[in-house]
């Protein structure tokens, strides 16, 4: 039985944690930021599987989603290094922050997005 693991990264500190950690993922499973494989090729074992997809055009994709009400982080992922290897869908920001403040966050800001967030990981669950 297939193990698969989709990882939600929310806010500025689970955004930056989460491109940290695929970052990381890349170098120990041999794909470049653009995700492709590294011409070496490097023996892998099924659990590479766990982490990425492979598109039909043998580009490796994440399973995850990255989510902030406020764009700053996600911006710096869309524009960084490893900006192709996630699918523009996967990256979602609001337009402003919460400020720090639950109710806020809850009621209204987080409120607008809430319904793509969780369109996009059904999507996701879907895909994978």
């Amino acid at each position: 039985m297939a193990r698969e693991v989709i990882s939600v990264h929310l806010g500025q500190a689970g955004c930056q944690i989460g491109n940290a950690c695929w970052e990381l993922y890349c170098l120990e499973h041999g794909i470049m930021p653009d995700g492709l494989e590294y011409s070496g090729g490097l023996e892998r074992s099924q659990s590479f599987q766990t982490f990425f997809e492979e598109t039909v055009a043998g580009k490796y994709v994440p399973r995850a989603a990255i989510v902030d009400l406020e764009p700053t982080v996600v911006d710096e992922i869309r524009t960084g290094t490893y900006r192709r290897l996630f699918h523009p869908d996967q990256l979602i920001s609001g337009k402003e922050d919460a400020a720090n403040n639950y109710a806020r966050g809850q009621y209204t800001v987080g409120r607008e997005i809430i319904d793509l967030v969780l369109d996009r990981i059904r999507k996701l669950v879907s895909m994978f």
